[in-house]
């Protein structure tokens, strides 16, 4: 299932055209506190399709019953790009577990790449609930490679994956590699450069939230 929150206009298709245009990037903190509201209505959105319980809760006045989260997710991202977006998710699901991988293209002189995925730090994640976020869905390489090291950990009940931008070429990839993973994007673009890049996009979501970075 692709969920695409520009289908119908809301103020998260403006925070994505903020994200897209050049002249906006140059505010750095700007552009990250966009990526972290995209995720933050995202992350509300998912709430909506997560299993709830009923719990009692005393207040001042007497006993409310009130519907709460059954299982508290994990949340996963890519760093580093992925920060920003993990940020406002955390500001949702401010109870949840939280994991960490470095997953990046390693360029080749001939323009080729390959991922590299260097580090990893998860909770126990056997039959979790698992929310992984990643600004750009391109090729869905390195979402597809970051995902199978998480499952290598334990089996995953339900998996969410949040992206501001997604390309229709990487979203067939992914749901071909996990044809149960819910999809949740900001956008979708229908074009991708044969280096990988989405078109139109925005360019680096790290390098524009971050600076930019050496790769030796």
């Amino acid at each position: 299932m692709v969920h695409n929150l520009s289908a119908k206009h809301s103020l998260l298709s403006n925070w994505v055209c903020e994200l897209r245009d050049v002249d906006v990037q140059q505010d750095r903190m700007r552009f990250r506190r966009n990526l972290e509201r995209i995720a933050e209505v995202i992350g509300y959105e998912i709430s909506k399709h997560l299993e709830t319980e009923e719990k009692e809760i005393t207040t001042p006045m007497g006993i409310a019953t009130c519907k709460v989260i059954k299982h508290q997710p994990v949340l996963a991202t890519i760093l580093r790009a992925g920060l920003a977006m993990h940020n406002g998710l955390l500001n949702y699901f401010d109870k949840a577990d939280n994991a960490f991988l470095s997953a990046y293209r390693k360029h080749q002189p001939d323009g080729s790449f390959e991922i590299s995925l260097e580090y990893m730090s998860c909770p126990e994640i056997e039959d979790r609930i698992i929310i992984i976020s990643d600004p750009m869905l391109a090729t869905g390489s390195s979402l597809v490679k970051a995902i199978q090291y998480l499952k290598d950990e334990g089996n995953i009940r339900e998996l969410h994956i949040v992206c501001a931008i997604a390309c229709s070429v990487g979203i067939e990839y992914v749901r071909r590699a996990e044809p149960k993973a819910i999809i949740w994007c900001g956008a979708i673009d229908d074009e991708l450069t044969a280096k990988g890049y989405i078109v139109p996009g925005l360019g680096d979501a790290g390098d524009l939230a971050y600076g930019s970075k050496m790769q030796g």
